[in-house]
């Protein structure tokens, strides 16, 4: 299979944007690309979505939320730099490829693909056997690969990078992956269980990255054995600098910029604007503690708004068969980060200085 890209596969679809960016056109892939592949289209195209949408919930009250989409990333710098988060955007983008091909397998939406029977009638252990439909992980590994991997066609250590983070995303796949048994005996007796593999809610591995990024480790490239271009001693380097790091690790190459602050050349929109938390005691303590790290510690104050919100209430069902609710309007107060005013105020005290020597 030739280096055709992701991003081809996934503007198929009007409706949703790119993972990664690309010049490529839809017509070009559809003369050059594999039909066979064509296959699992909109599957890579549904499982890069997914992985983006877990994203934005993972870091939604980080400084960094994760952009709707990783073209925003790529219009800019985003995905040439290889931070601690554009090593989670790799990992669960890659993730949400394996993981949506795999389900759609066990689904039968594929015909070439089947439930994994390969440990059909082992015994597993004490009291149960593997038997059932395992999810087909080894098939949504090895097409999520193809398809993902192919977009690194380097070999310097960015692409490196890349492409262990795309690892390390599938692998969380299987480390997430949850055994499920049914019970077989006289009476409902369980005397045996028969047992399969199948995959955990994606929530699950998103959770489970999100710590990985958390643990991010940064490369150290040792500079004096790197030199220009794809060479020998290029390879070397950067094998010997992975030698010491597990494939499940998410790793990085450059420190993270500055997310309080707008910077438009990387595509950064600051957390002046962003909701936050603020007194709700029913929420996780990160969660709560969102205004003091989106607002206070990046210079920012805290502004509350009412906003009037009408929904649906004392619904009641009515025979046959209706369901009539009644509307109900509730204040909501909502909390977001907005300028201190400080640069106001410190551009009044100039002029009046000014104004002061001038007399």
């Amino acid at each position: 299979m030739g280096p055709w890209h992701l991003l081809t596969i996934l503007k198929l679809s009007v409706c949703c944007q790119s993972l990664f960016a690309s010049a490529w056109s839809v017509n070009n892939f559809l003369m050059t690309g594999p039909k066979a592949f064509l296959t699992y289209a909109s599957s890579v195209q549904a499982g890069a979505q997914s992985g983006m949408k877990e994203c934005k919930h993972q870091f939604a009250w980080d400084r960094w939320n994760c952009p709707e989409s990783a073209l925003q990333l790529s219009t800019h710098k985003g995905l040439r730099s290889a931070t601690k988060e554009t090593s989670f955007v790799h990992a669960i983008s890659a993730a949400g490829v394996m993981y949506t091909l795999t389900k759609n397998c066990s689904m039968g939406d594929f015909d070439n693909c089947g439930c994994d029977d390969s440990r059909i009638g082992q015994m597993g252990g004490r009291g149960w056997v593997w038997g059932g439909c395992s999810d087909n992980v080894a098939f949504g590994e090895k097409i999520s690969k193809q398809f993902v991997d192919a977009l690194e066609n380097g070999h310097d250590s960015r692409a490196a990078v890349n492409l262990h983070n795309n690892e390390a995303g599938r692998l969380a796949i299987k480390a997430t992956m949850r055994k499920a048994c049914k019970c077989h005996g006289v009476s409902g007796s369980c005397s045996i269980q028969t047992c399969w593999m199948q995959l955990s809610d994606f929530r699950e591995v998103g959770n489970y990255l999100k710590i990985k990024h958390k643990q991010a480790k940064k490369l150290e490239m040792d500079k004096k054995r790197m030199r220009a271009g794809n060479s020998a001693d290029n390879r070397g380097a950067i094998a010997y600098a992975f030698g010491s790091i597990a494939r499940t690790e998410l790793i990085y190459l450059e420190d993270s910029p500055d997310y309080c602050t707008k910077n438009q050349s990387l595509g950064l929109h600051g957390t002046e604007g962003r909701e936050c938390l603020q007194g709700d005691k029913t929420v996780p303590p990160w969660e709560r503690r969102s205004c003091r790290r989106l607002c206070h510690e990046c210079g920012l104050r805290v502004e509350e708004k009412r906003t009037v919100v009408v929904s649906s209430c004392n619904c009641k069902f009515h025979w046959c068969c209706t369901v009539k609710c009644e509307r109900c309007a509730q204040v909501v107060t909502k909390h977001y980060c907005a300028g201190s005013g400080r640069g106001r105020k410190q551009q009044s005290k100039t002029k009046r200085r000014h104004r002061v020597r001038q007399q």
